[in-house]
């Protein structure tokens, strides 16, 4: 198979969608780009981030980087624009179920990364926002091994570390990683300007917690509620949990319950330590090779059983041709993890073998 072309076009140049045009082009990828706001593009463009919005017939990477609820127009749009064979469409909403179930299309892998900053639009993008960053891809039994395992090596090219769920998954783990901390960052920053208009000391003496609490709340308001409303019954349940858990904080305190409010606070500052940091590439890799059958979801099987051990998958590639036949994937990963995901590979019924 030839190599793929190196023409990418950004739908949506803002924060994420420039950063990301920056650093394909920091790679010697060819960016074109699309905005709603034509002096997005304008400014864009004389600023060197995109080469204008002419989206040439080769381009093979189309990445959506609007709101949550324009992803499924967008992406449409896109699959109907390119003819390339070798065209993969991917997006970057923080939410995940109701957009892959509205797009049976064998060119689109659904995706998130989880990076950002408070800055907004092209003027605060970065290239080097998404390295170090976690990438979520959400693969489906449609999946093509071809086409999770070329997004998966350019996304290791940023820099990033891929993780790969099932959308229902990402949108359940989401809302409490992400997007409950949003609202609560929101919602205090409210509270506590609200309580400044009477006491206007009170934000001087904002501390590092109250900053670290909030930073968050500085960044683009608008591409939340698409997010928030699109995943509304994970984060309406996590949110539940999280009004009990504060309810229980409340009546300890009311109650003097020493020993409970010491326990609660132990058990969160241990947790906290324990929060796994970034991952780095790894200077020792062993090969994983998995035999996978032409059956629907091998793909999604392997890669979903690989996150939820947090082994990191440094590169991935198809020895044989697996669409329509059997094939063979090698995966690279840590020495130190490839015999735990053998072990599970093996226990779910994948044939593997380990190479140094």
């Amino acid at each position: 198979m030839t190599s793929p072309s190196r023409r990418a076009h950004v739908v949506g140049v803002g924060l994420i969608g420039a950063s990301l045009a920056r650093a394909l082009s920091a790679l010697g990828w060819l960016v074109t780009g699309q905005d709603h706001d034509p002096q997005v593009v304008a400014g864009a463009t004389a600023a060197g981030i995109i080469v204008g919005d002419a989206g040439h017939e080769d381009t093979s990477l189309v990445i959506v980087a609007t709101p949550a609820g324009t992803v499924v127009e967008a992406v449409r749009e896109a699959l109907a624009r390119f003819a390339s064979p070798e065209l993969i469409v991917t997006d970057v909403a923080g939410v995940k179920e109701t957009i892959v179930a509205q797009l049976d299309d064998a060119r689109f892998l659904g995706g998130h990364p989880m990076a950002g900053s408070e800055q907004r639009g092209w003027r605060g993008s970065r290239a080097d926002m998404f390295r170090g960053c976690t990438w979520v891809l959400t693969p489906t039994d449609a999946t093509r091994a071809t086409t999770y395992s070329r997004l998966h090596g350019i996304l290791r090219e940023l820099g990033a570390n891929v993780v790969a769920v099932s959308p229902s998954d990402h949108d359940r783990l989401v809302a409490l990683a992400s997007h409950v901390p949003h609202l609560v960052a929101g919602a205090l920053m409210n509270e506590a300007t609200l309580a400044a208009e009477q006491d206007a000391v009170l934000l001087q003496l904002a501390a590092g917690g109250f900053r670290d609490m909030t930073r968050v709340a500085a960044g683009d308001p608008a591409i939340w509620p698409d997010v928030l409303i699109e995943n509304r019954d994970a984060v309406v349940e996590a949110l539940d949990r999280l009004v009990d858990r504060l309810e229980g904080l409340r009546d300890a305190i009311d109650t003097g319950a020493r020993l409970s409010l010491a326990a609660d606070l132990r058990a969160a500052s241990s947790a906290r330590r324990q929060l796994p940091g970034r991952a780095l590439s790894s200077e020792s890799l062993a090969y994983l090779r998995v035999g996978v059958s032409d059956q629907p979801g091998q793909l999604a099987s392997v890669t979903r059983a690989a996150s939820e051990m947090l082994v990191n998958i440094y590169d991935i590639e198809i020895a044989h041709g697996i669409e329509g036949t059997s094939g063979t994937l090698l995966l690279a990963l840590d020495v130190a993890q490839v015999e735990a995901l053998a072990g599970e590979l093996g226990r779910l019924g994948f044939s593997v073998a380990v190479e140094a």
